[in-house]
């Protein structure tokens, strides 16, 4: 089933021939497809956001909406009304699509299902993004029928906050894929700092290792979380801290990713600690169901 907020034009977007702006499918409504979501919405480019389960589907609107009141009172969105969403069960949703962004589980054989459906359903000219933090692009592609039509750009979260992203061209990204993305980044107003590919790209590969050691030593009763943020913060530059980044990047998908880190590099520092285990395992998954390193309030999971 597919929902609506305003009637389409051709395909699943109210656009026409003429109109340059980038057509945008997402696959996942979790934290990153919302915020990607989010993001697109409120610069214009409209999306058909994919889920296929029915809980996560039916709150996506809400959850999105939200998030574009939180960025027009950050002033990081202006007050012209959002471009239009549709929310769909199926790959065949994202039929006119040009361009599909997966951002859905860090588990390499579900990205390329994902990516595989979705693409055929779109069609042979629309470029495949995925947003994994961790998953070597070439290692997907791999498994795609064309290869060439993948590259990875990954966002942060929030993304309508975080104005860079980080781009990885794989061994057989096609020039049009590029310049396909390309065109959608500045649609966006992203700027994209392309690097190699490989196992965390650059910014994964610091970051996590970073904050597993942050969290063990916490585990280690050297310092509370909150004095680790603050002694980052205020000695070291780090805006929010690595343990209040981790609630934000979700400690389950925190530790996903560090598991992809370690299978694929080798490096024990990849191994997630014990405290961030623990967490998991106590459902304290960060910011998105309302405690992890932290304790939120008002927080809808």
């Amino acid at each position: 089933m597919v929902h609506r907020c305003q009637p389409p034009g051709k395909g699943r977007y109210a656009v026409t021939e003429e109109d340059p702006t980038p057509r945008l499918a997402v696959l996942g409504a979790g934290v990153m497809g919302v915020s990607i979501s989010t993001l697109a919405l409120g610069q214009g480019v409209p999306v058909v956001l994919i889920e296929t389960d029915p809980a996560k589907r039916a709150d996506a609107r809400a959850r999105i909406e939200r998030e574009l009141r939180t960025a027009q009172l950050m002033g990081v969105r202006s007050d012209t009304p959002p471009a239009q969403l549709v929310t769909g069960a199926r790959a065949a949703d994202c039929e006119g699509a040009d361009v599909v962004i997966e951002a859905i589980t860090e588990e390499a054989g579900l990205k390329v299902a994902a990516l595989t459906e979705a693409g055929e359903a779109a069609g042979p000219g629309t470029a495949l993004v995925t947003n994994t933090s961790s998953i070597p692009v070439d290692e997907l592609a791999a498994k795609l029928p064309h290869p060439e039509r993948l590259l990875g750009v990954h966002f942060m979260n929030p993304s309508y906050l975080i104005r860079t992203v980080e781009v990885i061209r794989g061994s057989r990204t096609s020039r049009q894929a590029v310049e396909t993305v390309q065109r959608l980044l500045d649609a966006l107003g992203r700027r994209g700092v392309f690097v190699g590919d490989g196992p965390g790209f650059v910014t994964s590969r610091v970051l996590h290792r970073m904050i597993n050691d942050a969290a063990r030593v916490v585990e280690e009763g050297r310092a509370t979380a909150e004095d680790v943020d603050i002694l980052m913060q205020d000695c070291l530059g780090h805006r929010t801290g690595p343990l209040r980044t981790a609630d934000l990047i979700g400690i389950d998908n925190l530790v996903d990713s560090l598991w992809v880190l370690h299978e694929r590099t080798g490096d024990e520092g990849c191994r997630p600690c014990d405290l961030l285990l623990q967490k998991v395992r106590d459902g304290e998954h960060g910011r998105k169901n309302g405690r992890g390193f932290y304790t939120y309030t008002g927080v809808v999971s």
